[in-house]
């Protein structure tokens, strides 16, 4: 089976489901704080850094070099 395979057509690959007690555990690798998860953007956002960490596949990518840095 392909990965396409496993795909549907309203969930496509970067945008698959995280599970929610996965990101209850989850806390900024540099503050230490809590994240809340922008589910539309799929990012997990670290107010005190102001960084955005992606989810890409389900998976949340925790490295500060791959954040991306919010705007206030």
């Amino acid at each position: 089976m392909t990965p396409d395979e496993n795909e549907t057509a309203a969930e496509p690959a970067n945008r698959r489901r995280t599970d929610p007690r996965l990101l209850e555990l989850l806390v900024c690798p540099l503050t230490r704080d809590t994240l809340s998860y922008d589910a539309e953007r799929q990012e997990l956002i670290s107010r005190a850094a102001k960084l955005a960490y992606p989810i890409r596949d389900g998976v949340p990518i925790m490295l500060p070099e791959e954040a991306r840095r919010l705007d206030d």
